[in-house]
């Protein structure tokens, strides 16, 4: 993105926030969730990456020991600010992303960088990223632009993005230390927090603890050797620091006892996935007995089988009851979305199963992408009081990119909830125009863009002369407003 683009970005989002802000802060009363006086409730599609991306596509970087290797990219302020549109388009309410990522030793030989970074001098506290920390920054401000509140867990107990195993690594201690209150890798962790929740946003001018669009501070991703001194340390920790925003026990695989008592904690986790044997609707109702209508509960992610299977688990989060307890949300692993020059970002699991696109597409039939983004839909209604979801709204407009050659390749970026283009042409940027491509799906399962091409100009055109074309993007409910225009000569 050009330097141009971005200052436009900054001063639009800043422009807009005081118009746009949300007009609470989520509250807890009881086992609710609360906007206001209203009761707050959500379902989605668990969208881990909008601040960090995992480029699949790149392969794997063998410079990496740990036997993965991934590529990691920062987003474009379009791909953040598209993910966001399309999620809270569709019915989205509230996002739990990912963690904050840790520094390993082999991130310069595969190009990627880290949220958080070693000590400038031995034994010291880390350092936030700040070229990273300005990503995580814009997608606040957009989540606060379009109506997305987001849950933020800070460190992984996985070694993935770089997690407890990494952090310990700054001070030649172990994984294990993470979750030792006295160790030196504890001390880094609560520093971390205290650097996050103190953060000014570059775009909205905000501390981090004053940003609305902040549902909950999560103490970490799947913290199942939480401890009960490591879990009544940390959420003190954070409240003390931040009394605005809610704390989630990042612990999972169990109900911790003593957080339902804790005057800290707001919220009780669970994830379910076959490996760990329950990822079926009874847990949902083995959690909330255990939970006893003490606390909020939320399904913070389940996934990795079918449609049907998932749609039950879903049901079950929106109807079991437990001394008028209900599931706050539940999330269903996960997201991607579009790429800045067009196609999908994509992952694939060990189980074979794909990440899903909104609005779902035929390309992802084995996938059933389009039942599971539908299914999901359903849920949201419903939690609203709806018995069924309304038709997605039209789309928005896509961005076309420059072109080069129309013949080899014309690059946009997909509209939020577009499942179809129309490409057009014309000799003079006001028309007429010409279709020269339709039925255009930008939704591949696994999109390659160095190997594979999503559209391009197979009309008979003359060099030498200046064309122009925009895009138009379809689903069910209408078309979209055209592109963006773009001239080319041809080669």
């Amino acid at each position: 993105m050009s330097i141009v683009r971005t200052l436009l970005v900054a001063v639009a989002l800043a422009a807009s926030c005081s118009s746009l802000a949300f007009d609470n802060f989520i509250t807890r009363d009881g086992h609710e969730l609360k906007d206001g006086d209203q009761a707050f409730r959500f379902a989605g599609i668990h969208a881990p990456e909008l601040h960090r991306i995992e480029d699949d596509a790149r392969g794997v970087c063998e410079a990496d020991p740990r036997g993965w290797g991934q590529y990691f990219r920062w987003p474009t302020a379009d791909e953040q600010e598209n993910w966001i549109k399309a999620l809270v388009r569709s019915g989205h309410k509230a996002m739990r992303v990912y963690v904050l990522s840790v520094a390993t030793p082999w991130d310069e030989a595969c190009g990627r960088e880290t949220h958080i970074l070693p000590p400038t001098e031995k034994g010291g506290m880390p350092v936030l990223n700040e070229a990273a920390m300005v990503h995580y920054d814009r997608m606040i401000a957009l989540s606060e632009e379009h109506g997305l509140r987001l849950i933020l867990p800070f460190i992984d107990h996985w070694k993935w993005w770089g997690g407890r195993e990494q952090l310990a690594a700054f001070y030649d201690e172990t994984a294990d230390d993470f979750y030792d209150t006295e160790s030196k890798t504890y001390a880094a962790y609560l520093n971390i927090i205290e650097q996050v929740i103190n953060r000014t946003n570059t775009l909205t001018g905000r501390e981090y603890r004053d940003e609305k669009a902040i549902l909950a501070w999560e103490t970490g991703n799947e913290l199942k050797a939480s401890t009960e001194p490591f879990v009544r340390k940390t959420a003190a920790h954070i409240k003390a620091l931040d009394t605005n925003h809610l704390v989630v026990d990042g612990t999972y695989l169990k109900i911790n006892k003593f957080a339902l008592d804790d005057p800290n904690v707001d919220i009780i986790s669970n994830h379910f996935y076959t490996t760990n044997d329950n990822n079926n609707p009874e847990q949902v109702r083995k959690d909330l007995e255990a939970i006893d209508a003490k606390k909020v509960y939320l399904v913070g992610e389940f996934g990795l089988r079918d449609a049907a299977g998932l749609d039950a688990i879903m049901q079950a989060a929106v109807h079991t009851e437990h001394k008028g307890a209900k599931a706050a949300g539940a999330f269903i692993w996960g997201f991607r979305g579009h790429r800045h020059n067009g196609g999908f970002y994509w992952h694939k699991e060990y189980t074979g199963h794909y990440s899903y696109h909104i609005p779902g597409f035929p390309e992802a039939a084995d996938n059933e992408e389009i039942a599971v983004v539908n299914l999901v839909r359903k849920a949201q209604a419903q939690m609203n009081g709806k018995k069924a979801a309304q038709p997605l709204p039209a789309p928005q407009a896509p961005i076309l990119r420059a072109i080069v050659d129309p013949r080899e390749r014309i690059n946009f970026m997909g509209a939020p909830l577009g499942r179809l283009y129309r490409i057009e042409r014309a000799q003079s940027e006001s028309g007429p125009w010409l279709i020269v491509a339709d039925n255009v799906s930008d939704g591949l399962q696994e999109y390659r863009p160095l190997e594979q091409v999503i559209a391009r100009d197979t009309t008979a055109m003359v060099p030498g002369r200046p064309y122009f074309y925009r895009v138009i993007a379809i689903n069910e409910s209408g078309e979209s407003p055209p592109s963006n225009v773009q001239p080319v000569v041809l080669p």
